[in-house]
């Protein structure tokens, strides 16, 4: 799973929707049509999902008379940097992208339309998943159309799991079965890693809360930090003891994102969490080898960090704007077989189909249409990510706490300190760290 801020909302299909801003007076053409702009068509340098991205354009306008769609390829889709001050200002997009971290924020601020009436305009909208739908409504309105959902999982190489005598098919389901196998793999050689993992960038908190939510930890709650707890603590130790007594983790502190990927890549790293696309970027960006990698539910699995992505309609848009806006969420997001769901074409295109990155719509008719669609046309091996598959849509999804990023970087603390530190002490990190969390989440 990449963090939020880098790109949560790279899909399979390389096509991310959202749409330029358009009031109320700006909705009619000079021969009477309704005009969206979509951003996010395919950069140029990936021309086969560029020019799939426009013959949908035109397939959607064929489908929808009177209806003009002009794309714009902002990259990213998502900005951290000027998401905010776009809501703020007025300027966002008709139909545009939230990530989920920012729902309840956007919704608290009437920055997304009341869609509550016009769902029915989004064909497959009961199947998506119950708890996922929640996530988009508030005060029993619908605000946003949800269209990724996943959970972290434990990505792991299967050809390393072989060679140091461990069942691939059988991956750890705890941790003390993570720590074990890790040691094992470290046992390899000098240059094996048994279990990557990160002490900076945000990232480091990132993982945190992933492994504490595992735990059946918290970060947040009535306002308070929550992580200084025997399961924050847990989680600190074990690394802790992973990399000073079992020598498992590797003596380098990695920071960024693409640190531990491309450690992951070259073959000599056995575990990392990660959502299910983790495996698609070390198969297309990183090159790694496609028949290394399995997938399985994250360790524990009392609860999972979620991340996905809904698509919402600008509070000024028109009516003939939102039902515009919403025919075009349902064709390129949520058919079977159209848009990003034509799996058939993303393989002619040379993408990596196959990996269960996305279950938004659960086992619902429509769910189970994708998966089969997937399947048929998977280039990587779906039977490694089955132990996911099995057991990810029972573990209980948690959002990112309130100021998600400036926790993660108090918690980089602690995760580098006992990673770089043999004398490091759990209880006074996590107590520090609690301090400096709880003065950022006393702001308003």
């Amino acid at each position: 799973m990449k963090p939020r801020n880098l790109a949560i909302f790279l899909i399979s299909s390389g096509l991310v929707l959202s749409a330029t801003a358009c009031g109320g007076d700006s909705d009619t053409g000079a021969k009477g049509d309704v005009n969206i702009t979509v951003a996010c068509q395919p950069a140029k340098s990936a021309p086969e999902q560029r020019k799939a991205w426009d013959e949908d354009v035109k397939a959607f306008e064929k489908a929808h008379p009177g209806v003009k769609v002009k794309s714009t390829d902002q990259q990213p889709c998502f900005d951290p940097k000027t998401f905010a001050a776009k809501l703020a200002g007025g300027q966002m997009e008709t139909v545009f992208m939230a990530p989920v971290t920012n729902y309840a924020d956007v919704m608290s601020k009437g920055q997304a339309k009341d869609i509550s009436a016009s769902t029915d305009l989004v064909k497959n909208y009961e199947n998506i998943r119950q708890d996922v739908r929640e996530m988009v409504t508030k005060d029993g309105k619908v605000y946003g159309v949800p269209n990724v959902s996943y959970t972290v999982g434990l990505v792991y190489n299967r050809k390393l799991f072989k060679e140091a005598g461990l069942d691939p098919n059988s991956p750890p389901k705890t941790w003390d079965e993570v720590r074990d196998a890790a040691d094992k793999i470290a046992d390899l050689g000098d240059d094996y890693v048994g279990y990557g993992e990160y002490g900076g960038g945000n990232v480091g908190g990132w993982h945190f809360a992933q492994s504490i939510f595992s735990r059946g930890g918290e970060m947040v709650v009535d306002g308070k930090a929550a992580f200084n707890s025997p399961e924050g603590k847990a989680v600190l130790q074990t690394l802790h003891d992973m990399r000073w007594k079992d020598d498992s983790v590797g003596k380098k502190v990695l920071i960024g994102w693409e640190a531990l990927m491309q450690q992951m890549a070259v073959g000599k790293t056995g575990m990392m969490l990660g959502a299910p696309d983790v495996v698609t970027d070390l198969v297309q960006k990183f090159q790694g080898s496609k028949d290394e990698y399995g997938i399985a539910p994250i360790p524990e699995g009392k609860a999972s960090l979620t991340g996905g992505e809904a698509y919402m309609i600008n509070p000024k848009a028109s009516a003939a704007e939102t039902e515009a806006g919403l025919q075009w969420i349902d064709f390129q997001f949520n058919t079977p077989g159209k848009g990003r769901h034509d799996y058939a074409r993303g393989k002619a295109n040379g993408e990596a189909v196959g990996v269960p990155n996305n279950d938004y719509m659960g086992d619902s008719p429509t769910g189970k249409e994708i998966v089969k669609l997937r399947e048929e046309s998977a280039v990587l091996p779906v039977e490694y990510y089955k132990p996911y598959v099995d057991g990810a849509a029972n573990i209980e999804l948690k959002l990112e706490p309130a100021k998600a990023q400036e926790l993660y970087a108090v918690l980089d603390v602690p995760m580098s300190a006992v990673l770089t530190r043999k004398d490091a002490d759990v209880d006074k990190l996590l107590a520090d760290a609690e301090g400096k969390a709880n003065t950022i989440l006393a702001k308003s």
